[in-house]
């Protein structure tokens, strides 16, 4: 028997997962936003965690990710068409939420601190890099030159995960609880759009930001080398962590409890009701 319940609804072309725990302890929910290719899905052994240990978490799949239908040809999605999704889940919720945003949701979670910055804390989970998301020594093209050129044709970021092998090089460690079939099974097609603009001139990050931070990366990330992550979390002025012999996906990796406990008790030095 459990000690939350899961709820998934889809509303106005959003699938939402939520689990509330049995007994609440924190009136404070965290809204947890996926990366590319990914949905909802990605957040469940975190969020049943969070559970257990008092917190209620909503995950939220974009449009045409997770079990969320498609509302526009995703080779046209723009992070700022995502960010509007962002804005209203956020506002849909009786308080500010804890927002908690992984790779691309990471990067979602920058451009709502730079126009709003009014949440308790958030945190980035291998989030892109605060100033670019195409420096020269981790261009697409040199992690992988024929998928790029293939996503050049055919204007979608689907190529970099064509096969079971590529996602999972992309994406998890050898040691992760998911295998790249299952991983790969689970993944939808992408916008390509929205790498290149987390790009001067198109993008800068704020300077000062109030919300608390704290920033997550993983050690042998394939996608987001982690030295390109702590320059970054130094601009913030965020809490760094890495963790040890992660992946990209930190919450699929072998360790990614041990991660869940890191983040729990940095919320709980943030003294957030």
């Amino acid at each position: 028997m459990t000690d939350y319940t899961i709820l998934r609804t889809v509303n106005e072309g959003i699938e939402r997962i939520t689990y509330a725990p049995h007994e609440r302890r924190f009136d404070t929910p965290i809204l947890l936003q996926h990366g590319m290719w990914h949905g909802a899905w990605c957040w469940a052994d975190w969020q049943a965690l969070l559970a257990t240990w008092g917190w209620e978490s909503h995950a939220i799949s974009l449009p045409g990710h997770g079990g969320s239908p498609v509302q526009r040809p995703l080779r046209w999605c723009t992070l700022g068409y995502y960010l509007r999704f962002l804005e209203r889940e956020i506002n849909r919720l009786p308080v500010r939420p804890i927002l908690m945003g992984h790779s691309m949701g990471g990067a979602l979670t920058q451009h709502y601190l730079k126009k709003y910055d009014d949440l308790p804390a958030a945190v980035l989970v291998a989030p892109w890099p605060s100033h670019s998301m195409v420096p020269p020594s981790i261009s697409p093209l040199k992690i992988d030159p024929v998928g790029s050129l293939l996503t050049m044709v055919m204007l979608s970021a689907t190529p970099l995960i064509r096969t079971p092998a590529r996602a999972a090089k992309l994406l998890i460690s050898p040691k992760a609880r998911i295998s790249p079939e299952e991983l790969h099974k689970k993944l939808t097609p992408e916008s390509i759009v929205v790498i290149y603009q987390h790009n001067p001139p198109m993008w800068s990050p704020p300077k000062h930001l109030k919300t608390p931070l704290l920033w997550l990366a993983g050690e042998f990330d394939y996608a987001i080398p982690e030295k390109f992550e702590r320059p970054s979390a130094k601009h913030y002025g965020a809490k760094y962590v890495v963790v040890p012999d992660a992946g990209h996906n930190l919450m699929m990796e072998h360790n990614a409890d041990a991660t869940a406990q890191t983040i729990h008790e940095w919320l709980m030095g943030q003294s957030i009701q």
